[in-house]
């Protein structure tokens, strides 16, 4: 019996199905996984991200990223230092963090691979659009977790899993590289297990306070 790659419970049922995928729904922490057996390849996924062009530049990129970093900037103190994991071929948080005069490491598997930004602490981190894209999502959060000082603030933006009557239909999940879907229900699931403090900032956008 497949179990979740976020909670480890045993009872995935099926939640729904087109003509790529299968989606099963945890009963436990609510998460809606895709198989194991839908999972790219390294190279297909890679080759699915040289497909996007984020660009720091690019005006309508800063505005949808700006609905999380704005609100975590203002939390923020001046001395604060991040780390933008998963920031893609073109950072744009850091530079926008940088702006207003906030530092911040950068570390993509693909495009920032620099292990020793993931041997440091942070006052926050961000992520943007990449938690839907991470099979083991447990331990990357464990190790997030360890990334964090006290106080810290983990920022994550990704779509909100849709009902099942609409999920069908739901754009988000024809992007073979989304394989984990999330709810508010998971999130909650997520700060308790951590012990971490959970802030909705955004239909699509949730900070986890460190406590």
């Amino acid at each position: 019996m497949s179990l979740c790659p976020l909670c480890q419970y045993d009872a995935l049922s099926h939640f729904d199905e087109d003509n790529k995928r299968v989606y099963l729904r945890c009963s436990q922490c609510h998460l809606v996984v895709v198989p194991q057996r839908y999972l790219l390849s390294d190279e297909d996924e890679k080759n699915t991200y040289d497909q996007h062009r984020n660009d720091p530049d690019d005006i309508r990129y800063r505005h949808f990223l700006g609905r999380a970093v704005n609100p975590l900037l203002a939390q923020l103190p001046k001395h604060a230092q991040g780390l933008d994991f998963g920031c893609g071929s073109g950072p744009t948080i850091s530079v926008m963090a940088a702006e207003a005069g906030i530092t911040m490491n950068n570390y993509d598997l693909y495009y920032h691979h620099v292990p020793e930004n993931l041997a440091r602490s942070y006052d926050f981190i961000t992520m943007t659009e990449v938690i839907e894209h991470i099979a083991d999502a447990r331990s990357l959060l464990k190790q997030l977790n360890t990334l964090l000082h006290a106080g810290g603030i983990l920022a994550v933006m990704t779509k909100l899993v849709e009902q099942k009557q609409v999920f069908n239909q739901w754009y988000y999940k024809g992007d073979p590289t989304h394989i984990c879907f999330y709810s508010i229900e998971t999130f909650e699931w997520i700060a308790q297990h951590f012990g971490w403090r959970l802030e909705v900032i955004d239909i699509d956008v949730v900070f986890f306070h460190k406590n």
